[in-house]
């Protein structure tokens, strides 16, 4: 089914440019790009891992989907994972980014990949004529909807970047006229603090982490761009946008459902997902959070006016005293302060009392600013109880592959940190 769209986004638009490859300078038409994916033998396993941010990706896709082979694209570097053969209805494993638990594989049908790839293309209005520009992962469920299901299923060209470096980007960009540009709120920040958002970028995206408003509305009032709030799962792929061409005023928000998906609160509080793209099911082992066409997400939500705003994570929540909360309560004033560059908030064991945990808030400062001026500043709108006992102030946040910044890889730095 996915190779057969290909042949006919092939037929439609032959002479037209698929992709460009800034690092060798390498164009290709859609039907050039056809004849280099029909090229070579596939590899033998019936399971093929496309890596890294490269022509060579796009190639193993193709591929694959020629020769009737699974794909499980990876990062680069990253070691194949050893799977007992999937359902035989799945085309494609996505590697969860392990944010929730431990990393696992989550199967989709060739259908389920086809309805992400159509809801984000109407949702976001990605059009021929404003080419991808491909500064994320690939490999992530992200970038690999985003990106290459839009090339390949609805001839929506890509122009490869090899970095994120705002120099190399507006290279990528420069035989352009008009551009979309997806990326993960760090790269938004740094492009902004550089001062490098190119007037090229017509539509703009952030996904993989929360968007600070404050972040949004900089980038709007320098450059008169709106950049996209864009909200998802590995599990089922999009669930919802921010369709306004203004920036948001409330950083829960975000966003209305993408077209053709459904959303609603689950017993729990959290928000359940229902759509066409939703994935067939975790393996090797399947959970009770995913199937049947219905992902469980463990994120603690409300729907107003058909928005959906998050109040956190279920499994992050910090205990304080037999009190709840969840650390981006926290995080959204933390950043309101003009010190603040990132900010990450999480509980850690209180080596006094069993089950309650101690705030810590580990941030990266702007300019020096002491402890005691940022907890007096949070005291202004939280309870004292919510507001963190312990600082740990570092030089630079750093993301993970993915661009997001992992709230358990930074406790873990921390806990590591005291204990050493």
């Amino acid at each position: 089914m996915l190779y057969e769209r290909w042949r006919e986004v092939v037929r439609e638009w032959s002479s037209e440019v698929a992709l460009s490859d800034a690092a060798s300078g390498r164009c290709w038409t859609f039907s050039e790009l056809f004849m280099e994916g029909e090229k070579g033998d596939v590899p033998s396993g019936s399971i093929l891992f496309p890596q890294g941010n490269s022509t060579e990706f796009i190639l193993t896709v193709l591929r694959a989907w020629r020769a009737g082979k699974i794909i499980c694209p990876l990062e680069a570097g990253q070691e194949p994972p050893v799977f007992p053969q999937p359902p035989p209805e799945c085309v494609h494993l996505k590697l969860t980014s392990g944010s929730t638990g431990n990393a696992r594989g989550v199967a989709f049908t060739a259908e389920q990949l086809a309805a992400d790839a159509g809801n984000i293309v109407k949702t976001m209005g990605l059009r021929r004529d404003w080419p991808n520009v491909g500064v994320i992962s690939l490999a992530h469920s992200y970038g690999f909807s985003n990106l290459v299901l839009p090339l390949l299923l609805h001839g929506v060209p890509l122009i490869l970047a090899p970095s994120p470096l705002p120099e190399i980007v507006r290279r990528a960009m420069a035989n352009a006229t008009d551009v979309t540009l997806a990326a993960v709120p760090a790269l938004w920040r740094i492009w902004h603090d550089a001062d490098a958002v190119s007037s090229k970028v017509r539509l703009a995206i952030s996904a993989g982490a929360p968007l600070p408003i404050i972040l949004e509305s900089a980038v709007f009032e320098r450059f008169g761009l709106k950049v996209h709030n864009f909200y998802g799962s590995s599990e089922c792929g999009g669930i919802a946008y921010d369709r306004s061409e203004l920036p948001r005023t409330d950083s829960t928000y975000v966003g209305e459902p993408m077209e053709n998906v459904s959303v609603s609160i689950g017993s729990t509080g959290c928000l359940e997902v229902r759509s066409a793209a939703v994935g067939l099911t975790y393996w090797p082992e399947p959970g009770d959070a995913l199937g049947n066409g219905v992902f469980q997400t463990s994120d603690l939500a409300e729907i107003r006016s058909g928005g959906i705003c998050l109040r956190g994570r279920a499994t992050d929540q910090i205990n304080v005293a037999g009190r709840k909360f969840s650390p981006e309560i926290v995080e959204q004033v933390l950043m309101r302060h003009p010190a603040v560059r990132e900010c990450l908030v999480f509980g850690v064991p209180c080596p006094e009392v069993e089950r309650v945990e101690t705030v810590v808030a580990c941030v990266s400062a702007r300019h020096e600013v002491k402890a005691e001026e940022l907890r007096q500043f949070l005291l202004h709108d939280l309870p004292a109880w919510q507001v963190p006992r312990e600082w740990w102030f570092v030089d630079e946040m750093e993301t993970n592959r993915r661009g997001k910044f992992s709230r358990a890889e930074w406790k873990q730095r921390y806990l590591n940190r005291t204990r050493g």
